[in-house]
């Protein structure tokens, strides 16, 4: 705060901080409840933590801020599995990695705040510099993750399948997930876009994803949520258009404010892809085809993204052109997908799974954002004490963009550097705030 940032390798860390944890005695507290009655409030507690011990090639960061993504919703409702078995099976992968098995879980995927400490053979950081956090946690000790650090075997997200994460005053990472903060952003806004912003450029922008070029029509499920915000800028960035699918009027008309003119709310047209529980609707799919075609001048997208998962998987291979790509993850919705195949068979349509990004795309994600070309599309912010509330918002889709969560920082707006920078964007920074 008193911007002496050189100071903080003199001043003694903290034996203990503020974390926001699950309890691993607590994981059958919602057993019989509804999916969408659980929760997070109950299960989300603000604990005091003992500052986990320093390993070789890791950081102790001052966490400045945080953001809510769906995995902290999926923690703090032990869905589809409580996460304590993740951190079992890290924990006995190695000494050091026995840390992070615990009967908590500090919680939490994304962070912007300041290096406090770091551990033997770190050399390109040091303790008062500024960061953001990436959510790759990786060995590479093994030769499958040297071509991607995604196919590694033991590849995991920080923060939700290992421990220490950045909902939290204090978080522990590997130095390879840090990056530097965009200088234009305050660290409420170089939070938010760590995670969703990686994930959407691998899924849609990378050759490990969908690969999008100039001129491709792509569909866009949740076009104005923490994913597909990112999505809709990427698309416009690169010269694609994109047909934005929302639920309200409101999130129509942020998708708007961000550029995108193609706009399908699915709520006001009375999409219903399932019959019941069992049955899907093929009606509906060849509906909501005829809709982007009207939309496109007669075109079928050439890239559908894909997150919600069991409720629209069968409309996307449905709608998706000959050739064209369905490019999934997350599952939001449900992970069991059904879909008519000769949609995909015969019409040679793909499915491309993808999961977060590589540190190349991370960092390639990030420095978009860094240059002002990507913007972060953070709605709402909640202190630290509030983050089961946060969560609740993301768990009932009752957010826009991204929710923040300031950690250390005691008030929104601190951290900007660039201020020119900043000013020339400052509207696109702020089209997503108070929605």
């Amino acid at each position: 705060m008193a911007d002496e940032l050189d100071a903080l390798a003199s001043i003694p860390v903290p034996e203990s901080y503020r974390g926001v944890t699950v309890h691993a005695d607590e994981v059958d507290m919602f057993e019989g409840v509804p999916h969408k009655e659980k929760d997070p409030r109950r299960s989300l507690h603000l604990d005091e933590v003992r500052t986990p011990e320093l390993g070789p090639g890791e950081a102790l960061v001052a966490v400045m801020a945080s953001a809510i993504n769906y995995n902290t919703v999926w923690t703090s409702i032990f869905e589809p599995v409580p996460t304590f078995g993740f951190l079992r099976r890290y924990g006995r992968t190695s000494p050091l990695a026995a840390r992070h098995d615990q009967p908590f879980h500090v919680v939490g995927s994304d962070l912007a705040g300041v290096v406090l400490r770091t551990g033997p053979g770190v050399n390109n950081w040091k303790p008062g510099d500024e960061v953001v956090a990436h959510c790759l946690s990786v060995e590479l000790e093994h030769p499958d993750g040297h071509g991607d650090t995604m196919m590694d075997p033991e590849q995991r997200i920080w923060g939700f399948e290992t421990n220490y994460g950045g909902l939290a005053e204090i978080a522990l990472v590997k130095t390879n997930q840090l990056m530097p903060k965009p200088a234009h952003l305050s660290w409420e806004e170089a939070a938010a876009p760590g995670l969703v912003n990686s994930t959407a450029y691998r899924q849609l922008v990378s050759a490990n994803g969908a690969a999008m070029k100039q001129g491709d029509v792509v569909l866009i499920w949740g076009a104005s949520g923490g994913l597909g915000s990112y999505a809709t800028q990427f698309a416009l960035n690169g010269g694609a258009i994109p047909v934005c699918v929302v639920s309200s009027k409101e999130k129509a008309e942020i998708c708007r404010r961000m550029g995108a003119e193609l706009i399908i709310d699915r709520a006001a047209e009375g999409y219903r892809f399932w019959k019941d529980e069992h049955t899907q609707d093929p009606g509906e799919w060849k509906r909501f085809g005829a809709r982007i075609r009207e939309l496109t001048g007669g075109e079928d997208p050439d890239i559908v993204f894909e997150h919600p998962g069991k409720e629209t998987f069968g409309a996307s291979v449905y709608v998706a052109r000959k050739g064209g790509t369905i490019v999934t993850c997350a599952s939001t919705s449900g992970y069991m997908h059904q879909y008519d195949n000769r949609y995909l068979w015969m019409s040679l349509k793909r499915i491309i799974g993808s999961h977060f990004a590589n540190y190349r795309e991370a960092y390639q994600a990030n420095r978009l954002i860094a240059k002002g070309k990507i913007h972060p599309t953070l709605s709402k912010v909640y202190p630290l004490a509030e983050t089961g509330q946060a969560a609740l918002d993301v768990h009932h889709n009752s957010h826009q963009g991204k929710v923040g969560v300031l950690c250390l920082a005691p008030e929104e707006g601190l951290g900007v550097r660039d201020h020119e920078l900043r000013a020339r964007h400052l509207d696109a920074i702020n089209r997503f705030r108070g929605v």
